[in-house]
C-alpha cells in the first residue's frame, strides 16, 4: 500500500467511515496532503550541506469546510504532519522540527477552497547555525476542490501570453515550462558572469503565478534587492543574478 493510500486510510477512520460522503464537494483531507507536500517542494531552501524545507504550516478553511473537520482537527493534524515528516525523509529534505499543522478559518474562502501558508522556523535554542529562518509566513497558495478559483489564480494562459526576461539589451521569452538561467550553455537563458552559477535559477508558472527559484546557486537570488530561496514574480520586477539584473515582464 501506497504511503498516500496509507494515510487516506487512516483519514477515513477518523471520520468513521463517512469520508466519502461527507466530502463529495468540500475539502478532502487527502488533497490537503498532497498539497502540503508540493508547498514543502516548492519552498525548500538550500543550505551549506542541507536542502532544508518550511516546519509550520498554516491551513486556511472555508467556514462550512472547518465545520466538517469538528471532532477530529487534532487527529488529522498529526496524521498530515507524520506524513511531511515520512516524505522529508523520503526526499532527504532536512526539517528543523517535526511539521507543525494548524487549522485556521478564512470567510473569503468558499466552499471547496483552502490556502496554505508555509515557513520555516527555526527554534532559539537550535545549535544548528545553518538552518536559514523564514519568519514571516509570507503569500498564500490557495487550491481548490472544484476548480472554482478565480481567474487571477489560475495559471497562466500561455496560448495568450508568456513571460519575458530584459537584460543587456536582449529579451528571452520563456514559454509553458518556463525556463533555467545560469552560466551554462545548456540554459535557456546564458548569462556570460562567473558570479552567474552554471544553473543558477529558474523562472517558471506556479500556483497561478510566475515564480524564480534558486538551483542552489553559490551567489543567490535577489528580487528588487531582496533575497530569496524562491519568490512570486509581478511585472515589473527585477532579478539579480550575480552582476546581471533582468527585468520581469508579462505578454498580454
Amino acid at each position: 500500500m501506497s504511503v498516500l493510500r496509507n494515510l487516506e486510510s487512516k483519514l477515513a477512520g477518523l471520520v468513521e467511515g463517512t469520508f466519502s460522503r461527507a466530502f463529495k464537494s468540500e475539502v478532502r483531507p487527502v488533497e490537503i496532503a498532497r498539497k502540503l507536500t508540493r508547498e514543502m517542494e516548492e519552498n525548500k531552501v538550500q543550505s551549506l550541506s542541507r536542502t532544508y524545507a518550511p516546519n509550520e504550516y498554516a491551513v486556511w478553511l472555508s467556514p462550512d469546510d472547518r465545520k466538517q473537520f469538528e471532532g477530529y482537527e487534532r487527529d488529522l493534524a498529526t496524521e498530515l504532519s507524520g506524513y511531511l515528516l515520512e516524505h522529508a525523509r523520503r526526499e532527504r529534505i532536512a526539517l528543523v522540527t517535526s511539521p507543525k499543522i494548524t487549522f485556521k478559518t478564512d470567510d473569503r474562502l468558499r466552499l471547496g477552497e483552502f490556502g496554505i501558508q508555509a515557513r520555516l522556523v527555526r527554534p532559539a535554542e537550535d545549535s544548528d547555525s545553518h538552518a536559514p529562518s523564514q519568519g514571516d509566513e509570507g503569500h498564500t497558495m490557495v487550491y481548490t476542490a472544484s476548480e472554482r478559483l478565480s481567474e487571477q489564480l489560475r495559471e497562466p494562459d500561455h496560448r495568450r501570453g508568456a513571460a519575458r526576461l530584459r537584460f543587456e539589451g536582449k529579451t528571452a521569452v520563456l514559454r509553458s515550462s518556463g525556463g533555467v538561467i545560469g552560466r551554462s550553455r545548456e540554459c535557456d537563458v546564458v548569462l556570460s558572469d562567473q558570479n552567474v552559477s552554471r544553473k543558477h535559477a529558474e523562472v517558471r508558472p506556479s500556483g497561478g503565478k510566475w515564480i524564480v527559484k534558486d538551483l542552489g546557486s553559490t551567489n543567490g537570488v535577489k528580487v528588487n534587492g531582496r533575497r530569496v530561496a524562491n519568490a512570486r514574480l509581478s511585472p515589473g520586477d527585477e532579478i539579480t543574478l550575480g552582476t546581471k539584473v533582468l527585468a520581469f515582464d508579462i505578454e498580454q
